[in-house]
């Protein structure tokens, strides 16, 4: 009876707003819940149980369409209002997953910040002055094993590349990009396993990954692949991922001691490309907004200013991967002792 009453009283504060009428089990009293109005059934019967559905916001005379759509305009979705019997869209749009607007990036100059990759303040200036020729000797039995490991994945490359050094940066990019993701992930894993810190070097080897994504993203603006170069990129990538994965987990000196032969190699391809730049048998194209941008280049600078800042980074990462081996050589983990300083 006292439910009864209840659910008249709702009807009377809800207006014009209609209700379904439902048996129900065992709940006591109004179960009400945010959804959209239903058509009544039949009026309220007392002794049987009342289910009124009613949006959370607004119930009185069709105010929930209002507060709806209002709620909506302040997240910037698109939404229409009535007027004269027509839609009229409003000049709000859906911006973010949560609903926010963008921030309103701009350069040092003033313009418009159009990159979603990246933002201003991960840019940086290359260290061009660094040592390109910095070699580690082999010396024991994994080292040696890197080495050659790594010069004999040299000559299939040499093979089907040549001197198309372009093709051949974006293949060496997609592979350079794997060992740091790889090497961040195992470790990030293993300081939430031991409740452990990790001395910074997850940060180091990410950054390093998306450093690599981004020379990547950069030489796509130069050389566009073709087909079977896109299918290769494929399998190396699913072979040379879980080869190094693998790898990874038996012994982590030894990963990183083949990415710095890797680095090695890469920073040899880099020079040939310059040579070949400077002979004009490559075509020094204007440098892509992108690499302009991310490397904090002057506006006209070229390819060869874009191959001279890539270089430079990989021997960074050459030093970055010695240095973690040698770490591990010496019988600590990538844990206590701090990591190199990355890039910005």
């Amino acid at each position: 009876m006292m439910n009864s009453k209840l659910a008249a009283l709702l009807l009377k504060q809800l207006g014009s707003a209609t209700v379904r009428t439902v048996t129900m089990g065992p709940l006591n009293g109004i179960t009400t819940e945010s959804s959209c109005f239903l058509h009544a059934s039949g009026p309220v019967v007392p002794g049987r149980r009342t289910w009124i559905r009613f949006s959370c916001l607004g119930v009185r005379n069709g105010s929930t369409s209002a507060l709806n759509n209002k709620e909506k305009e302040e997240k910037g979705v698109r939404t229409s209002s009535t007027v004269g019997g027509a839609n009229r869209p409003e000049d709000k749009m859906i911006v973010s997953y949560w609903g926010m607007p963008p921030a309103n990036l701009t350069k040092k100059d003033g313009s418009e910040w159009k990159w979603n990759s990246f933002r201003p303040w991960e840019t940086y200036k290359a260290d061009l002055s660094i040592d390109l020729k910095k070699h580690h000797s082999p010396v024991t039995f994994m080292d040696k094993l890197a080495y050659w490991t790594v010069k004999a994945l040299r000559y299939p490359t040499d093979i089907l590349f040549q001197n198309r050094y372009g093709c051949r940066a974006m293949m060496l990019e997609t592979v350079a990009a794997v060992p740091g993701m790889v090497g961040g992930m195992l470790l990030h894993l293993k300081s939430l396993r031991r409740f452990e810190h990790s001395g910074g070097w997850i940060k180091t080897l990410l950054e390093e990954a998306e450093n690599e994504r981004m020379h990547l993203m950069t030489f796509m603006e130069v050389s566009q692949p073709k087909w079977y170069e896109r299918a290769l990129v494929v399998a190396v990538q699913g072979v040379f991922f879980n080869t190094y994965f693998l790898g990874y987990l038996i012994s982590p000196r030894f990963a990183h001691r083949v990415v710095g032969y890797l680095e090695e190699e890469a920073i040899h391809s880099y020079t040939e490309f310059l040579k070949e730049l400077d002979k004009g048998n490559i075509q020094n194209v204007p440098a892509p907004a992108i690499a302009v941008d991310y490397w904090q280049l002057p506006p006209d600078s070229t390819l060869r200013d874009v191959v001279m800042v890539v270089r430079a980074d990989e021997a960074h990462h050459r030093d970055v991967n010695h240095f973690a081996s040698d770490i591990h050589d010496q019988g600590y983990e990538l844990k206590e002792s701090p990591a190199p300083l990355g890039y910005h």
